[in-house]
C-alpha cells in the first residue's frame, strides 16, 4: 500500500544541511573564515594556475616534478576556463560545488529506489565538510563524483560503469578498481569491454592532444614515503629516538629522507600487491553477487590501497567517503560500521590537516597520535570491510547467504 509520503529522510533536511555545510567551506577557501594552519588554497592558486598556464600552451607540465596524474586530469585543471568571468581559483571553487551539488543529487535520486535508502545522501552531507577547505581546494571530488556516477549507472547499465571507471581512472587512476566487482557473467564482460575501448580510445586522445599524456608515470616512480601514510609512523617513531632522517619537500608533498625510508617505502609496496592478490583471490572464490556488491568491493580496494600506499594525503578520505555513501545507498549493506570509521577518520583528518599540520612534521606527541588515530581508523575499516566482503560473497563461510536484492523495483535473485 502507498502511503504517499517520502522515503525516510528525503524532504528538504537534506538540501537545507548540505547548503549551511557548503557555505562554511566556501567560507574558508575564500577565507571569510581562517582555519589554522597552512593555506589550503596555494594548490588552486599558484600551482593549479601555473599548470593552467602550461596547458594552455599546449603540452603537459613536463619538467615540473610535482605533475603525478594520469593525463586526464588536463580537464580538472583546465575546468575553470567555463567561467571565463571568474579569477581562476573562484571559478574552480564553484566548478567542485557544482559536482559536490551533483553528487548530493544522484544519491538522494538513488535513495528513493525500492530497496534503498537516503542514508548514503547524509553520509556525503556528513563526510565532505568533516574534511574542511581541503576537500574543496583539491581536484579529487570531481573524481569522487564520478566513480559515485560510474557505481550507480552500474546497477542497470553495466557499460555505463565501465566507460566512466575508465574516465576516472584516466583523472586519478583509482576508479579503475571499480570494475572489481562487477557481477561475473555477461556483465562483466560489458563493463570490462567497455572501460577496456574507454581507456584506448580516451588515452590515444590524451596523447594526440599534447605531449608528455604519460611523463607523470616516472614521476610517480620516484615518490617516496610521505609524512602522513601508514608507513611513515616508523619514522615519526624513530625520530623519538635519534633517528638521523628529516623531512623534505618532494614531488609535491612533505616526505621523509633518510636512512631506511627506501625500505618501508618498498615494504609498502609489497603491502599494496598483498592487497592485489587478495583482491584477485576473492575475485576468483566470490560466488554470491547482489546488487550493492560492486559498491561493497570497491569500497573496500579503495581502503586496502589508501591504506598500503606510500601517500595518505589529505584528500584521499573523500573518495573513501563518496563509496562509502554508496554502499549506504542500499538497504542490508554490509559496510555501515567501516562507512563511519572513515567518517570519523575524515574527522581527525581535519585535525591533522591543517589544524595540526606542524606538529606532524615536527613528530611531535600531538602530531603522532593524530596520525595513529586515523591511521588507525582507516586500517580498521579496510580490515573489517575485507572480511565483511568477503563474508557475504564467498559461499561455505558465516553469512553467506544468498539474499534477494531488489533493482528497479523488482527482487532479483543474488547471482551464483
Amino acid at each position: 500500500m502507498t502511503t504517499g509520503r517520502p522515503p525516510t529522510g528525503s524532504g528538504p533536511w537534506p538540501y537545507a544541511v548540505w547548503a549551511l555545510t557548503r557555505l562554511w567551506l566556501l567560507a574558508c577557501v575564500f577565507k571569510v573564515v581562517t582555519v589554522p594552519g597552512p593555506d589550503v588554497t596555494v594548490d588552486v592558486s599558484v600551482i593549479y594556475r601555473g599548470w593552467y598556464e602550461v596547458l594552455l600552451t599546449g603540452t603537459y607540465p613536463l619538467d615540473d616534478v610535482t605533475w603525478q596524474y594520469p593525463p586526464g586530469a588536463a580537464l580538472a585543471v583546465l575546468s575553470p576556463a567555463l567561467l571565463p568571468f571568474w579569477e581562476y581559483a573562484t571559478a574552480f571553487f564553484v566548478l567542485v560545488l557544482v559536482c559536490d551539488a551533483l553528487v548530493l543529487g544522484l544519491l538522494l535520486y538513488a535513495g528513493r529506489r525500492p530497496g534503498t535508502r537516503a542514508a548514503g545522501a547524509w553520509v556525503w552531507v556528513a563526510g565532505v565538510p568533516l574534511l574542511g577547505p581541503t576537500v574543496y581546494a583539491r581536484y579529487d571530488l570531481m573524481v569522487t563524483a564520478v566513480a559515485v556516477a560510474a557505481l550507480l549507472a552500474g546497477v542497470r547499465r553495466p557499460r555505463a560503469l565501465g566507460a566512466l571507471a575508465a574516465f576516472g581512472a584516466l583523472l586519478k587512476g583509482w576508479p579503475v578498481l571499480l570494475l572489481v566487482g562487477v557481477r561475473k557473467g555477461r556483465p562483466t564482460r560489458a563493463a570490462w569491454t567497455s572501460a577496456a575501448l574507454s581507456t584506448a580510445g580516451l588515452a590515444a586522445a590524451f596523447a594526440l592532444w599534447m605531449p608528455g599524456a604519460f611523463a607523470f608515470l616516472a614521476f610517480q616512480r620516484d615518490r617516496g614515503t610521505e609524512i602522513e601514510s601508514l608507513g611513515a609512523l616508523v619514522f615519526h617513531l624513530a625520530r623519538q629516538f635519534g633517528w638521523e632522517g628529516r623531512v623534505e619537500l618532494r614531488y609535491g608533498s612533505m616526505e621523509f629522507v633518510g636512512p631506511q625510508v627506501e625500505l618501508v617505502s618498498t615494504l609498502a609496496l609489497v603491502l599494496a600487491v598483498l592487497a592485489l592478490g587478495w583482491l584477485l583471490l576473492w575475485r576468483l572464490r566470490a560466488r554470491l553477487f547482489a546488487v550493492r556488491t560492486p559498491a561493497e568491493a570497491a569500497f573496500t580496494a579503495v581502503l586496502l590501497f589508501t591504506v598500503t600506499s606510500r601517500v595518505i594525503s589529505p584528500q584521499y578520505v573523500v573518495w573513501l567517503v563518496g563509496l562509502a555513501a554508496v554502499c549506504l545507498v542500499f538497504r542490508g549493506t554490509a559496510m555501515t560500521l567501516p562507512a563511519v570509521l572513515v567518517l570519523v577518520a575524515a574527522g581527525v583528518t581535519l585535525l591533522e590537516f591543517p589544524v595540526g599540520f606542524g606538529h606532524v612534521v615536527a613528530s611531535d606527541a600531538w602530531g603522532v597520535t593524530l596520525l595513529v588515530v586515523r591511521n588507525g581508523l582507516l586500517v580498521a575499516a579496510s580490515l573489517i570491510a575485507a572480511r565483511r566482503l568477503w563474508r557475504s560473497t564467498v559461499p561455505g563461510r558465516p553469512g553467506a547467504e544468498a539474499a534477494p536484492s531488489v533493482v528497479g523495483g523488482q527482487p532479483s535473485r543474488v547471482a551464483r
